[in-house]
């Protein structure tokens, strides 16, 4: 089979930039041929980048002839777009179009829905726009990067592209989680053409430092929507005797230095190589995944299943279709410092624990390995390309 992958990468490097890397690895392996095209938001700088981002959103016509071009060279069976916003545009879409070459597109957030993508806003979930037309609320309140101006222009830009049907001409949509397909559909997109494929991670063998630290910790982004104040809170309170080791960079990494210098029981590692994480993961009690905002998936949370490491989790979105309670982790209602450390002290040593980590592991083979996944990318691909 032979692929176009189509991705837009972020000025930070993060979970969504990781998927892609590993499926085109996975792809790769099996003895498919993939070609990627990509843009990276680095070139939106100043005024002008400013602006060839902003028509780009509703348009690019160089982007376009890219991908005509590399169809008339590579003879793709399929497209796979995961994100093309802003620069590559839906452009690649009617260009695919016009060319009959099905497409899927993985939906990695909520931004057809929401001007920021993350149905967040002011501290709180929000939902105001789902299913709207023209969602002006995104724009009153300047959801996209508090701006009213580029707020309008992203908004335009969906409700143009629905207008004019853009999304009619993908195939099908991937959704993470079952979770995130319900939301989309609420948005307005079909049913019948939004399927479910989670996330995985690659088949790395279980780390030989199981559970040698009693440490809690925390991987991701450090943002509010994360939950990372609430964090920081149950670690400040006094009540929580185990240590606190936090991966990440964000926004908010000034807050969780500052907290670290002041509080023994925190230690902030900054960004750290995936094998460096791997390996906090394996000695790590749990994981915490103090999230506030609609995530679309958990990959942190199977990251650390693969090293049999089992979560405390904040229950919101998706996070039950990943966590059985008492068997692979346990949750807390988001938000709450108190439910928090509650949380901490359930993680008892001796046999019951060992039967979670056992769990943990048994769960990400069973569900979240590259073998299991690599099924159910083919076969999405295979439905589509027997539908064209």
């Amino acid at each position: 089979m032979r692929v176009i992958v189509a991705h837009n990468t972020y000025q930070y490097s993060g979970g969504e930039d990781m998927v892609v890397r590993d499926e085109i690895e996975l792809l790769r392996q099996h003895g498919h041929s993939v070609k990627l095209l990509e843009q990276n938001n680095d070139r939106i700088m100043g005024i002008h980048g400013s602006l060839i981002a902003s028509s780009s959103v509703f348009y690019s016509i160089s982007s376009r002839k890219q991908i005509k071009k590399i169809i008339n060279n590579f003879r793709p069976d399929i497209i796979h777009i995961h994100n093309w916003f802003p620069l590559l545009s839906p452009s690649i879409i009617w260009a695919a179009n016009a060319e009959r070459i099905p497409v899927v597109q993985t939906l990695h957030n909520y931004r057809m829905l929401c001007a920021n993508a993350l149905l967040y806003r002011e501290g709180a979930v929000c939902t105001n726009c789902l299913g709207k037309s023209f969602p002006i609320d995104g724009i009153v309140h300047g959801c996209y990067r508090n701006s009213h101006a580029v707020s309008a222009i992203v908004t335009a830009a969906y409700a143009f592209h629905r207008l004019i049907r853009t999304w009619d001409r993908v195939n099908l949509f991937i959704a993470v989680s079952g979770f995130e397909r319900e939301i989309l559909v609420r948005g307005g997109l079909p049913a019948l053409k939004v399927v479910v494929k989670p996330h995985f991670v690659g088949s790395s063998p279980l780390n030989t430092e199981i559970h040698t630290d009693d440490v809690a910790l925390y991987v991701g982004r450090l943002s509010l929507e994360k939950g990372i104040r609430t964090l920081l809170s149950a670690w400040n309170s006094g009540k929580i005797q185990l240590r606190l080791k936090i991966i990440g960079d964000g926004p908010l990494a000034d807050e969780v230095r500052s907290c670290a210098a002041s509080n023994q029981q925190v230690e902030y590692l900054g960004s750290r190589p995936s094998d460096d994480v791997y390996r906090e993961m394996a000695k790590a009690k749990f994981l915490v995944w103090p999230s506030e905002c609609y995530e679309t998936f958990g990959r942190t949370m199977v990251e650390a299943f693969s090293q049999g490491t089992p979560v405390l989790a904040a229950d919101i979105g998706c996070v039950r279709e990943l966590v059985e309670e008492g068997a692979t982790g346990y949750f807390f209602p988001h938000g709450n410092v108190d439910a928090l450390v509650a949380g901490t002290h359930r993680f008892s040593t001796g046999s019951a624990y060992d039967r979670m980590r056992t769990n943990c592991r048994n769960l990400f083979l069973n569900k979240y390995s590259s073998e299991i996944n690599y099924t159910l990318l083919t076969n999405i691909y295979a439905r589509v390309i027997a539908e064209q």
